[in-house]
């Protein structure tokens, strides 16, 4: 669906994307990760035809963003930075002026949209009026008319509350699910990005650090918090333990393949009670700080 070859780019003289290689699946959801001007907002940019690369090019559906820009993006809607209406309108009055640039939307369709994305009984009222979940919601109608395939998403969630971003990321995902819609999700919101994509690509001042499904970046080890009456008898047995590690008080490390009924056999026959033994997943934003903040050089210098 997406396909991006060696884009470069930089503004006064300061690279904000350096030689981006890039695929997207039709179908999927796929996490652009990074850190404000990590160069999610110019890859976008490019992909939308609002930025032109200094070299490299990126396509849609095999058609160059560049070279023949209508075609490439005729199925194409987004979430671009913070969406804008005209608030002394209706939701409903904005996405026919919105959809009347680009192409003849039947109402039909709109109403559509709107039912998707939860707005039915709101969408003939002012958008002044509207909470900000609402108009992210309005966003993403208008990103979807007319009947597009692919949805590019620029921090989605942003000033939502948690309450929001919930529903933001079911929609997303029923979007995908139920109406075959291929999602490039942008966010800095790391968890989120975990909750929804299968594949991620992490970019770090403008480079590719990573790019392939975000599990494959998980340790080959583990950690696991303990909870026990008696820490100091506890550690005594617990260093005994081959392929175990501690951490800190109450966290200890063992390798992919540790049987953790071990770790409560061995404290419990040694006399320590145990109330409760969780594994900890390590999550997206650990593994991005991991990569960006102890020297793995990008993808392309390697």
């Amino acid at each position: 669906m997406i396909e991006l070859r060696h884009l470069r780019k930089a503004f006064g003289g300061k690279p904000a994307v350096h030689d981006l290689s890039l695929e997207v699946r039709k179908g999927e959801i796929f996490g652009l990760l990074g850190h404000n001007g990590a160069g999610k907002s110019t890859t976008l940019g490019i992909l939308l035809g609002q930025v032109f690369p200094d070299a490299g090019e990126a396509f849609i559906n095999g058609v160059s963003v560049q070279r023949e820009r209508a075609q490439a993006l005729a199925k194409t809607g987004a979430i671009f930075e913070a969406p804008r209406f005209y608030d002394y309108l209706s939701g409903w009055r904005n996405l026919e002026i919105y959809t009347s640039y680009s192409a003849h939307v039947p109402k039909d369709k709109i109403a559509e949209a709107v039912e998707i994305v939860g707005l039915t009984k709101r969408i003939r009222d002012k958008v002044g009026t509207y909470s900000q979940g609402m108009r992210q919601r309005l966003g993403l109608a208008q990103a979807l008319l007319p009947e597009n395939e692919l949805v590019l998403l620029d921090e989605p969630t942003n000033g939502l509350d948690p309450e929001g971003i919930h529903e933001m990321r079911l929609l997303i995902q029923r979007l995908n699910r139920e109406h075959g819609i291929t999602v490039l999700f942008c966010s800095h919101l790391l968890v989120e990005v975990e909750q929804l994509c299968d594949r991620v690509a992490i970019l770090n001042q403008g480079h590719k650090v990573f790019d392939g499904r975000w599990a494959e970046l998980e340790s080959d080890r583990r950690q696991v918090r303990l909870e026990v009456d008696e820490w100091e008898k506890a550690e005594t047995i617990l260093r005994r333990i081959g392929g175990l590690s501690i951490m800190e008080r109450g966290v200890v490390t063992v390798d992919k393949t540790f049987d953790i009924a071990e770790i409560v056999t061995c404290l419990v026959q040694g006399g320590v009670r145990v109330r409760a033994v969780e594994p900890q997943r390590r999550n997206l934003e650990e593994i991005y700080l991991t990569i960006t903040h102890h020297g793995i050089p990008p993808l392309a210098e390697r």
